[in-house]
């Protein structure tokens, strides 16, 4: 992998799961990263953690369903490291999973907000900002399996993540130009946090976890780790050709056809 020394990254929804992973991650390969989460306590932990590996972070408390936070979020990377090379748009929500009939447009409202409009603002924000460096850059936002995929009870939410997928093809194509590479990473089941609080992966007995893991073809769970190795991978030059792309990081689970009897 090519260095990323000396790189500003942003990584939204860093205080937990695939994003303090991915912070983490950014870290070790050299870059500055800016922190953004609502949860203080935590985003201010990962930063302890990185400068504990001799790596240099900063914790910028952000709420991405406030579009006033997604500007001044930008604003204020600049104001601390003077530039933003990459960003992973990683916040997100499953907002409440249940049939279309007990669902609220309050509940609809809530996870469109947080999932795809934010995504949305923080591409504008982000992309001109980059533009306005004129020095390229790479933006990954987290969708899902669930965008081409479905759960009884996952309207809302395939519909937000489905949302994204179609929304990257075109921010792909408008930014290519300018030197920057917009991508998607679709996780399929890994162990998170959102993902505990659905089933226990330290209980073998979870039945949520063993209805899952009996699709998997690889039979476990995946980890916040290996989605983070992909989205450094799709930051770095060594991904310098690979625009508007979708890509499933599952353990082979939506792979059409593909179950277990």
């Amino acid at each position: 992998m090519s260095t990323l020394n000396n790189k500003v990254v942003l990584v939204t929804g860093g205080s937990s799961g695939m994003g303090r992973a991915a912070a983490v991650q950014f870290a070790k390969q050299g870059a500055k990263v800016v922190v953004a989460a609502r949860r203080e306590a935590e985003g201010n932990a990962i930063v302890k953690q990185i400068r504990q590996l001799e790596g240099e972070a900063s914790f910028v408390k952000t709420d991405v369903s406030q579009p006033a936070e997604i500007e001044a979020l930008i604003q204020k990377t600049i104001a601390l490291y003077g530039q933003l090379d990459y960003a992973f748009n990683n916040a997100g929500t499953e907002g409440v999973f249940a049939p279309m009939t007990q669902l609220t447009e309050a509940n609809w409202d809530h996870t469109i907000t947080t999932n795809l409009k934010a995504v949305w603002l923080c591409l504008k924000y982000e992309i001109e900002q980059m533009i306005k460096q004129e020095t390229g850059g790479a933006i990954v936002n987290t969708s899902s399996w669930l965008a081409k995929g479905g759960l009884v009870g996952s309207t809302i939410y395939s519909a937000s993540k489905g949302g994204l997928d179609g929304m990257v093809r075109a921010a792909a194509l408008e930014c290519a130009q300018h030197g920057i590479r917009v991508n998607n990473v679709n996780p399929g089941i890994i162990d998170t946090e959102m993902f505990r609080r659905f089933g226990n992966p330290d209980d073998p007995n979870d039945a949520v976890v063993q209805a899952f893991t009996h699709h998997i073809p690889v039979k476990r769970l995946g980890t916040t780790e290996e989605v983070a190795e992909v989205v450094v991978w799709l930051c770095s030059e060594a991904a310098a050709y690979i625009i508007g792309q979708t890509i499933a990081i599952d353990g082979g689970f939506a792979i059409p056809g593909f179950r277990v009897a």
